[in-house]
This record gives C-alpha cells, sequence and structure tokens, in this order.
C-alpha cells in the first residue's frame, strides 16, 4: 500500500505529470474529440514522411467547449522504443520551438456545437531535420504543461530497402489463426558493422503500436542483406474482419443500428445486440482494419458540419455470464485503442449484457470487441470475442532503425507496408 501512494504522489506531483505526458497517440483533455492525423487528403493513411520531402500531413480535431482557444504542436524526437533521444531541439528541428494552430471554424448545420481545429504540417516554422521517430504535442496557450493530446509521427529517410511477405506458419499450432512474416533488409548503402546491435526491427499489424512486433534480431546476416525469419518471433494473431457501425446518417439508420432516441438538442442511436463469432465460420468482407472515417451523407463539409451522437453499444457473453478474471472494450481507433475510458464496457447482471457508451462524430466507424486482464497494462486480445483466421485481411508496416556507432538517436531508415491478401490465390 506504501509503494502505491509514494507511486500516486509521484505521478500528481507536476514532474510525474510531466513524465505521464510523454505517452504518445494519447488524449489528455475531455473536450477534444475525433483526432485524425494523417497523409494529406487521406484519411486510412498513417502520418510517414520522407525527410526533405515535399510529403504533407493533416491534422484534424474538435474542441467541444466551443470558442477560440490558443492551441500549439511541437515535435520531439525519439528512439526507436519512443525514449525521448539525446539531441536538444534544434538540432532535429529547423525552425521555431513551438507554432500555433491558425486554422478553425465553428461548427454549423450542426446540433452539437464544437470548435474544428486543423493544420498541415510540416509547414515552414518548423520543419524535422533527421529521420525517426517523433512525438506531434499540441498544448495550449503555449504552456506545454497543459498537453491537449499527442500524436506518433515517422519521418524516414532512404537508406535501406526493406521487401516483407506473409507466409501462412508451417506450425500446427498456429497453422489456421496466424500470419508469420518474412522480412529481407537490403544494407548495401551503408556500412553496418554490428547489425544485431544497430539495426532494430518493428512491425505493425494494422498501424497498431500497442500489439508491435519489436527489437527482433536477424535470423541470417549477409553482406548485402539481413534476413529475418525466425517463426517463433515474428508471428501475429490474423484477427477476422471488423465490425463496423455506418454513422454517416442519423436520420437514415445504418444496417446495423437498432433504433434512435432523439431529443431537440441531442441524439441518441442504439447498436444491436452482438454476440462472440469466434465460433461463426469466416467469410471475408472489405473493412477499414479498424479504423474510422469522418463523413456525412447529407452535409458538403463532415468536418465542422457533422454532429454528435451517444451511441449504445450491447454485448451478449456466452450464457449470458461475465468473462472470469477479464474487461471487456469496445476497441479500435474508434475508442483510441482502449485508452478511452469510455471504451470499457459494463456487465449488466439484470440482463446479463455488457453495455457502454461511446460519444461519436458522423462517420463511418470498424470495431471489435477485445479483452484484457483487471492490469490496465495488459494487452488486449480478440481472439474470444471475434477469433483468429488465417485467410483474415491486414495490413503490416515493417519499420527499420538504424544507430551509428556512437549515436545519440535511433535513424529511421526503411518503411515498407505489405496486405496479407498480396499474392494470394482467389484474391
Amino acid at each position: 500500500m506504501s509503494i502505491r501512494l509514494y507511486l500516486l504522489l509521484i505521478l500528481s506531483s507536476p514532474v510525474g505529470r510531466l513524465f505521464a505526458q510523454r505517452e504518445p497517440d494519447r488524449i489528455y483533455q475531455e473536450n477534444i474529440r475525433s483526432v485524425k492525423f494523417n497523409m494529406f487528403g487521406d484519411q486510412l493513411s498513417y502520418p510517414v514522411i520522407g525527410l526533405n520531402s515535399n510529403d504533407l500531413l493533416q491534422l484534424d480535431f474538435d474542441d467541444m467547449q466551443g470558442g477560440v482557444k490558443y492551441y500549439y504542436y511541437r515535435y520531439e524526437l525519439c528512439n526507436a522504443d519512443w525514449t525521448p533521444a539525446q539531441l536538444s531541439y534544434m538540432d532535429y528541428v529547423r525552425g521555431f520551438s513551438q507554432v500555433r494552430i491558425t486554422t478553425y471554424r465553428q461548427s454549423s448545420l450542426a446540433l452539437t456545437r464544437y470548435t474544428h481545429y486543423q493544420a498541415t504540417l510540416p509547414d515552414r516554422n518548423a520543419v524535422p531535420t533527421r529521420s525517426g521517430n517523433y512525438i506531434l504535442r499540441v498544448f495550449l496557450n503555449g504552456d506545454t504543461s497543459q498537453v491537449a493530446f499527442t500524436r506518433r509521427l515517422l519521418v524516414v529517410e532512404k537508406g535501406l530497402s526493406v521487401a516483407a511477405q506473409i507466409l501462412q506458419p508451417s506450425s500446427q499450432l498456429y497453422f489456421r489463426t496466424h500470419h508469420r512474416l518474412q522480412v529481407q533488409v537490403g544494407t548495401q548503402a551503408i556500412d553496418i558493422r554490428y547489425p544485431q546491435q544497430q539495426i532494430r526491427l518493428t512491425i505493425l499489424q494494422n498501424d497498431r503500436w500497442d500489439s508491435r512486433l519489436d527489437n527482433i534480431p536477424p535470423t541470417f546476416v549477409r553482406p548485402d542483406r539481413l534476413i529475418f525469419d525466425n517463426e517463433s518471433q515474428m508471428l501475429f494473431p490474423a484477427g477476422r474482419e471488423w465490425r463496423w457501425a455506418n454513422l454517416r446518417s442519423f436520420r437514415l439508420l445504418g444496417d446495423r443500428v437498432a433504433k434512435q432516441s432523439n431529443t431537440d438538442n441531442s441524439y441518441n442511436l442504439f447498436m444491436k445486440e452482438e454476440q462472440p463469432r469466434n465460433q461463426q465460420v469466416y467469410s471475408y468482407f472489405r473493412d477499414v482494419n479498424g479504423h474510422w472515417i469522418n463523413e456525412t451523407t447529407e452535409n458538403i463539409n463532415p468536418l465542422w458540419e457533422a454532429d454528435y451522437a451517444q451511441v449504445h453499444f450491447a454485448f451478449i457473453p456466452p450464457g449470458g455470464r461475465p468473462y472470469p478474471g477479464k474487461e471487456l472494450y469496445i476497441f479500435g481507433e474508434i475508442s483510441e485503442y482502449g485508452r478511452n475510458k469510455e471504451a470499457r464496457m459494463v456487465f449488466n447482471p439484470d440482463n446479463g449484457i455488457y453495455e457502454a457508451n461511446l460519444y461519436l462524430k458522423q462517420g463511418y466507424y470498424d470495431y471489435a470487441y477485445a479483452l484484457r486482464g483487471p492490469d490496465t497494462q495488459g494487452s488486449f486480445s480478440t481472439g474470444i470475442t471475434e477469433g483468429d483466421f488465417w485467410e483474415a485481411e491486414d495490413t503490416y508496416m515493417v519499420l527499420v532503425y538504424f544507430r551509428e556507432l556512437g549515436g545519440r538517436y535511433d535513424q529511421l531508415m526503411g518503411v515498407t507496408r505489405v496486405n496479407s491478401m498480396t499474392n494470394r490465390p482467389g484474391f
């Protein structure tokens, strides 16, 4: 108990709060909603730009308190494991240490009042000058301790060629449920003396960092390339296609919305009751791999004309009994991958159903139901609620980092994306 009290005092102090705010991809202020950070014009893309390129990113978010506030952003360079790089700010950014977001607009044609903010990055006021992992930190009034939210950003420079493919595992234990990856890294352009120490491989499934495979050593080292082919270390549960919620319109209900209960100033939508899918036969349909798209069917610009609704979810567990020793979450970008406190579902013993409400903007959402232990640091798993099937479609992103001998940070020298359907017969 004394240790817990000590940690609580540490985290409640200014130093502790600053340490907690170093976590990437997190919203710290409850009035911030619908954060999207992606390549310019493509809501389903991941924010990866080339070093010294003309690539542009788009940042969008809503402040539900309305009015006009002074939001600023700042870049922070990190190592491959997202610890701060041992460089000063001016060593990796050309320009100002913070930049104000000056593009905003009040909501219109919507019952909900909010202010939409938008920024195109990088602009001439602040440009990353080194490759690697970055945290984009958005804060209020030029005060970096008033963090509104953070997002990950990758800057890559051409140095290593990367090729990847998806294979079916040979192990009978994983043959029908997992994807196996094989990666080759061409090293002709860089002098690598100690590949086990200088090269770091990270693999993401559907842009998720919580389930990443990290720091994988090369299986074979050859003069011109590194081969990563250790099946036991390069396996991902395949999952299955995500559930969906078509919330583009609050008048013409989507196929998975059971009913609505609206008032003069709010919308309430009730999703159909759902059950586990792990015993259902696999069937393929096109999804957006856990992401969401801000769009409407009735308004011109969904960024500031889309409305918000309380969306009610209900999940029936087997036998109408709660999962022992587990907590159930609505999972996906819809809930910040479980980090939104509203994502945890509450079991109602009166009707044997898990229930939760999410406050969502109009759009199209992918989601799943995920379990994890009562320890909030545990990992999420969808195997029991959704199932794992080798046939499932997933997109993988492979990141290759390089650290020079005596270097003070990890350079991102290669990125590639591969889809599990590539070169598969029948698709």
